[in-house]
């Protein structure tokens, strides 16, 4: 997965945003919960905004 591939997308998964990130899953989720990594919760579910990602990742635009 490639940022190119997220770039048009609102959100992303959690594996998705953990591999763009190159983290493990169990820092992925602890990210989330921790607030360090901004998401959106719904139900038991979490997305990551995309546009979130992208300025963690210095590539907004």
């Amino acid at each position: 997965m490639t940022l190119n591939d997220v770039r048009d997308r609102a959100t992303t998964t959690p594996e998705e945003a953990a591999d763009l990130l190159g983290m493990g899953m169990r820092q992925t989720y602890a990210a989330l919960k921790d607030g360090s990594l901004p998401s959106i919760r719904l139900s038991r579910r979490y997305l990551v905004p995309v546009p979130a990602l992208l300025r963690l990742l210095g590539e907004d635009s």
